[in-house]
């Protein structure tokens, strides 16, 4: 019998909120930042995170590896990354199921892939030389979605499905970025939460999200809304024990505001123990 897994929950650890995470006085299991953040070796930033690190475990989330880049990996990047995950020994190592560079032009967006056969090779040998060079297995974050490209072959939840299983990578499953895809898109998102291969999921976020003038907009300026917090309660009987964090990245507020939206995914998280008890 396996030892079940026990719900972990964090925060993305962002600027105003360094002094509460600095003296271990947060509330939460674990703090997930941004890798390119820190991936400069030595000065404030590092030795920030080091001292974070002896309080809470660290989960890296990555924003430019361009896992879907037809020109391959950053070798330089990825030498800088597998330093940091060296010293950190962090949770997790995440990056988007996207695309951002060209030879040396970075878009800085998280931009989207023909989810076809073709890509599909070509973004799993990318996870299996980014895996070789970091030493451990990533999780991939399926990505918020403003526009379908022609010839797609399967749906993207079937596309993350056939890549973990291909590569042995985990997932990490964005519900707001499901429910903005779904919306902008006229998909249904619990048929996606539903298609997923949920035994690979190691990670949720959940986020919030604003009205542009035509879509979605995956902001992470707003509270997580009801919607997410709906599919989110959907999806994770399937997933019970994985680790799941609130994303903040504007218009960031108060960290006890962050800690009561953390404290109804506890909560969420409660209600399938409860009715087996």
């Amino acid at each position: 019998m396996q030892t079940p897994r026990l719900p972990r929950f964090g925060l993305g650890m962002r600027r105003p909120h360094y002094p509460d995470f600095l003296d271990h006085k947060a509330a939460v299991d674990f703090v997930e930042v941004i890798s390119e953040n820190f991936m400069v070796a030595g000065g404030r930033p590092r030795a920030v995170l080091r001292q974070v690190r002896e309080g809470y475990p660290v989960a890296l989330h990555g924003v430019s590896m361009s896992l879907g880049s037809a020109d391959g990996l950053d070798r330089a990047y990825l030498h800088r990354l597998r330093a940091l995950v060296d010293e950190i020994e962090p949770l997790f190592v995440s990056d988007h199921l996207s695309w951002s560079r060209i030879g040396a032009f970075n878009s800085h967006d998280l931009l989207p892939l023909p989810y076809d056969r073709a890509t599909l090779n070509l973004v799993c040998d990318n996870v299996d030389r980014a895996q070789a060079m970091l030493g451990r297995p990533m999780l991939i974050e399926n990505p918020s979605s403003y526009l379908v490209l022609p010839g797609a072959e399967m749906r993207e939840w079937e596309f993350l499905n056939a890549l973990a299983a291909r590569t042995g990578c985990g997932l990490l499953l964005d519900v707001n970025n499901v429910f903005v895809s779904a919306a902008n898109h006229g998909f249904d998102p619990v048929a996606y939460l539903d298609g997923l291969a949920v035994e690979h999921v190691r990670q949720i976020h959940l986020a919030g999200h604003s009205q542009g003038r035509e879509m979605l907009i995956d902001s992470h300026d707003q509270p997580v809304p009801h919607s997410v917090w709906s599919l989110y309660a959907h999806v994770l009987p399937r997933v019970a024990g994985v680790a799941t964090m609130i994303e903040r990245d504007d218009d960031i507020p108060a960290l006890a505001d962050l800690l009561d939206e953390l404290d109804i995914a506890r909560a969420i998280a409660a209600r399938p123990l409860a009715a087996a008890a």
